[in-house]
């Protein structure tokens, strides 16, 4: 046995010799894509390469249902890449285990730091005040609505919570004389991935899930107010309890619902079907003093602590957020950029439209607490929670006692 230990340990070693040599060094990158079958990320590696010939991208396609699953075990097992996509929500969890490398010592030597968007520096910073994730690309959740709809019924688009109220109200009605409600004013997704739409009317001035902030008589009504938008208005298609990504973008392309929430990755199906019909508008204002709140959704690059190519790993990295090539990367994963050069860049006009309102949403799109309740937040007790007030099972005060705490009760 010790033999056997001593002749691995050798070929090893002899291995990672013959690389040196060799002169190039490989990078294990993990990534994952909604899309598994969009190859743009071998033409971004290819040029990658070619500019860095000493340095050879092992890119894995990780399945996304059991990416941070297989993250953690990698990491736990020794056995973690270089550097990966990594979520802000993941952020605190790899902290604690001590798995990312800080990178304020690369940025302050990048000479592209200053092309990112000011918006997105300050979200990448960890409560240690370390930064230990790079940009790669971003959407914020806007509100999609029916145009032709709303211009036939002479509705106003709405700007702040009671507007938005009074539209879905003149929205909802028996289009065709038959006695039954056939057009929803809402499309609300109260099922798994749905805290987007109910952050807009409840988080503007709860963002940090406080126990002052979710015990605050105003969280308390505004929680209501959803609650009250389907048991009580009935501005919501029966069906939205359960109601997810499916559900509100079909009801919403097929002239159930006249508005819904979600972001710029629907967008090319929403023109695609609806043409002219629809547009996106910045989510209504509905904080006690105007703000506004937007869910803030994010793809980051991290290098972990234990790669023994650390320098290589980051030009990789930085790569993918530079000026065109991040670009590309955008352009393949249908997302946005994250550089002010890659914004500028000319668009086809029927998006436009589209891309113009994420921008102008990023000052106030935020992500959910980054502490490592927040996945079980989203996986388990939000949904179940929030259909349980829909449905009447709990009064809808009850919503926000579970959060409190998952949140804040130790």
């Amino acid at each position: 046995m010790k033999k056997f230990r001593m002749l691995s340990f050798l070929l090893s070693l002899l291995f990672g010799v013959s690389c040196a040599l060799g002169g190039q060094t490989t990078v294990r990158y993990w990534y994952h894509l909604d899309n598994p079958d969009n190859d743009y990320l071998k033409n971004i590696i290819g040029i990658f390469e070619e500019k860095n010939p000493d340095i050879k991208i092992q890119a894995e396609l990780i399945p996304w249902n059991n990416f941070y699953d297989n993250l953690y075990t990698s990491i736990i097992g020794g056995n973690a890449p270089d550097c990966g996509e990594v979520k802000l929500m993941a952020m605190p969890q790899l902290v604690t285990m001590e798995a990312l490398e800080p990178l304020d010592p690369y940025i302050a030597k990048w000479d592209a730091k200053d092309d990112i968007l000011d918006d997105l520096w300050p979200k990448m910073v960890h409560a240690d005040g370390k930064t230990y994730l790079l940009p790669l690309h971003y959407i914020a959740s806007y509100l999609y609505i029916r145009k032709d709809l709303f211009e036939k019924y002479g509705v106003k688009i709405p700007t702040n919570r009671d507007e938005f109220l009074a539209a879905a109200k003149a929205l909802t009605r028996d289009t065709d004389g038959d006695g039954r409600i056939d057009l929803y004013g809402f499309g609300y997704r109260g099922g798994k991935a749905g805290q987007e739409h109910w952050g807009i009317f409840v988080l503007p001035n709860a963002k940090e899930m406080t126990s002052a902030q979710l015990n605050d008589p105003w969280t308390v009504e505004a929680n209501k107010f959803v609650v009250d938008m389907f048991r009580e208005h009935k501005v919501m298609p029966p069906s939205a309890p359960n109601d997810g990504f499916i559900e509100i973008m079909g009801a919403f392309q097929n002239g159930l619902t006249a508005m819904t929430v979600n972001h710029i990755g629907t967008m090319p199906k929403v023109v695609e079907t609806l043409g002219e019909k629809a547009t996106a508008v910045k989510v209504p204002a509905c904080g006690k003093n105007g703000e506004a709140w937007t869910n803030f959704g994010d793809e980051e690059n991290a290098i972990f602590s234990a790669s023994r190519n650390k320098d290589a790993a980051w030009k990789w990295i930085s790569f993918l957020a530079t000026g065109e090539y991040n670009k590309m990367w955008t352009d393949g994963s249908a997302q946005l950029p994250v550089t002010k050069s890659g914004s500028r860049a000319p668009v086809p006009e029927r998006y436009k439209r589209f891309i113009d309102v994420t921008i102008e949403s990023l000052p106030f799109a935020y992500s959910l607490p980054l502490t490592p309740a927040t996945q079980e937040f989203i996986n388990n007790v939000w949904p179940m929670e929030m259909q349980r007030a829909m449905l009447g099972e709990i009064p809808p005060g009850d919503m926000l006692k579970s959060f409190d705490e998952l949140f804040n009760q130790k």
